[in-house]
């Protein structure tokens, strides 16, 4: 197991090491990663492993998370061979017109957040205020009402769990209450609990386009309650989002046209940071590769020589870089695909397993989970494996690289889930499904791909966050109730071995968080360390859309705006993702909320 980092055992005894009744901490991490490798790994007694061989899966899937290779979601390491037993981190809820519908996923919402999981929820289906109840004749109160009553039980529920929990709700665009959702966060003390999105359809995004108008549907009767300019409507959303990062968009029919089973349904929702889009009742394991630990050092001269590491065809990029010694006579880095692939086939094993060593919370979640089998596999350290390779985030170079990695874990995950099946079985929903096609081999998941946000498994990992570029260079981060300093320790690293580090410099960084205008650091670092804010929106979006194009399900992505930005800066980042692809954007003005990193000056 390796060492390690300061922030990371803090997190670690904060939140996932278990603790006796009187609240000490009961085990390390090293006991820790055994308890969830065990756990898992003795799912394969299912499929008729024998002891030894669990033992030897076991020992597979405790390295991956010791040598923080590859992580899986937090639940797991939180919950697994303990007695909540819950996994998954994802979970979306039903919510149909009635009482009974409405309080009962409530209920079962207040059983996920308990166990360190979060929900989604669709409010669509719920009539609008004001209309006609016909059981009691009164009138209704909307779905905003309703969302306020399961924000604050969350309130409740979350004091008690060792994970916060957190909801995502969505609303459709052509619901009659759609100004009030999009409005409701405007007041910073509604909703703390709920991310919120408006589901956009393709309809709207044409009207908008025509400057047309666009129709509201009440969901009760299905008719034309009324019309809205198309136009209008999005000023309101862009105006909240400007105000207070809240709504994003969901772009919920394109998202539709990716679902695997249609079969089954269509999806109305995701999981609350929006990567995920999944069916009522469903639920995902997540887990994500640590990309910072699949760079390796090579001797370079200056004729090159041949790449023996792919174990694909020759790649696009050839992935080279030269963080170290220019590549020139010396010591220089490059991706390690026979390392990362077979991390891709350990993790994508690991994610299967845990889904039947899960214990549900509910019986009919249980049930779609383990017919769908859908697991999320994704990264994080990608802005670290860029700087050890000598890429700046905001270059074409690095989108390459985006498609190309993303390209080789997605196949090879879904290499994987087809031998998977190949012994365990297809899943059972795959009638129908979109893999249901002549000359088409069987597959174990329905999904394999996910980019989520990796906030606290890439503090234990000690590296940059999901695809997120660098947040800034020394920052203050909020986890829970306790406050993290953050060093980047590449740039401290390269700053001493190019001789300009020093500790004035370090406080002036700190100030700023940003390297802009600190006349000490060459340009050429500025470049290759250069940070959130800096990075303009439409590079953002294009990083988001280059991942997009290999992942199955969603990507997490925040677009980073500083505090100058400008109305119609959300305008375009909007109009620019749906133009790109992506299946959703989240956009954040820095200041217009209290966000768990924090630093003094970002413009």
């Amino acid at each position: 197991m390796v060492e390690l980092a300061p922030n990371a055992l803090k997190v670690l005894e904060g939140r996932y090491l278990k603790r006796n009744e009187n609240g000490n901490v009961t085990e390390n991490p090293e006991e820790m990663f055994r308890r969830v490798a065990g756990t898992v790994a003795s799912a394969e007694k299912t499929y008729g492993a024998t002891g030894e061989e669990i033992r030897d899966v076991e020992g597979y899937f405790y390295n991956l998370m010791g040598n923080l290779e590859f992580l899986p979601n937090s639940p797991t390491l939180i919950n697994a061979g303990r007695e909540l037993g819950q996994l998954a981190a994802c979970f979306v809820l039903p919510v149909e017109d009635s009482m009974v519908s409405i309080f009962e996923s409530l209920k079962n919402a207040a059983l996920i957040l308990q166990s360190g999981g979060g929900t989604g929820f669709s409010f669509s289906r719920l009539r609008p205020k004001r209309d006609k109840v016909m059981s009691t004749g009164g009138i209704a109160s909307g779905p905003v009402s309703f969302m306020k009553v399961f924000n604050t039980a969350t309130e409740v529920i979350k004091q008690g769990g060792a994970r916060r929990g957190a909801n995502m709700g969505i609303l459709r665009i052509d619901h009659p209450d759609i100004i009030d959702f999009i409005t409701v966060k405007r007041d910073h003390r509604e909703l703390a609990n709920f991310n919120i999105s408006v589901a956009i359809t393709d309809t709207f995004m044409d009207a908008l386009e025509r400057d047309g108008e666009y129709e509201l549907l009440n969901p009760r009767t299905g008719r034309v309650v009324s019309t809205k300019k198309a136009g209008e409507v999005f000023e309101q959303i862009i105006q909240s989002a400007w105000e207070t990062g809240d709504p994003g968009l969901i772009f919920i029919d394109r998202i539709n046209r990716d679902n695997p089973t249609p079969r089954l349904g269509i999806i109305e929702s995701t999981n609350p940071c929006g990567e995920q889009p999944l069916l009522p009742n469903e639920a995902c394991m997540l887990g994500s590769i640590n990309l910072a630990r699949m760079v390796k050092k090579v001797k370079s001269s200056n004729s090159p020589s041949p790449i023996d590491n792919p174990p694909t065809p020759p790649l696009e990029m050839g992935g080279k870089g030269g963080f170290e010694n220019g590549g020139q006579g010396g010591i220089t880095n490059e991706i390690d695909y026979k390392k990362l692939e077979k991390t891709v086939r350990l993790a994508v094993r690991f994610l299967d397993d845990a889904i039947d060593a899960n214990k549900y919370p509910m019986p009919q979640i249980e049930a779609m989970h383990k017919g769908n089998r859908k697991i999320g596999l994704g990264v994080m350290g990608w802005a670290d494996m860029l700087i050890m390779l000598g890429i700046p985030y905001d270059s074409e170079k690095a989108l390459n690289l985006a498609r190309e990695i993303m390209k080789f874990i997605r196949d090879k995950a879904r290499e994987e889930s087809i031998r998977l099946a190949e012994k365990r079985g297809i899943f059972p929903n795959f009638s129908g499904s979109i893999y249901d096609r002549e000359g088409m081999p069987g597959v174990r998941n329905a999904t394999t791909t996910t980019i989520a946000p990796t906030g606290t498994l890439s503090i234990i990992a000690d590296c940059s966050s999901g695809i997120e570029p660098l947040f800034a260079i020394i920052y203050t981060r909020h986890v829970m109730d306790t406050v993290l300093e953050e060093i980047n320790s590449l740039f401290v690293k390269k700053a001493k071995e190019e001789g300009f580090y020093s500790d004035e410099l370090m406080k002036k960084i700190a100030v700023k968080g940003t390297l802009r205008g600190i006349k000490e650091v060459p340009r050429k670092v500025k470049k290759l360390f250069i940070t959130a804010h800096d990075i303009k929106p439409e590079c953002h979006i294009d990083m988001q859309a280059a991942f997009q194009e290999y992942t199955d399900n969603a990507v997490s992505k925040t677009i980073n705006l500083p505090k100058k930005a400008t109305k119609e800066d959300v305008r375009k980042a909007y109009i620019y993702a749906y133009s790109k692809g992506c299946k959703g954007i989240t956009i954040y003005r820095y200041g217009t909320k209290k966000g768990p990193l924090q630093i003094e000056d970002v413009g």
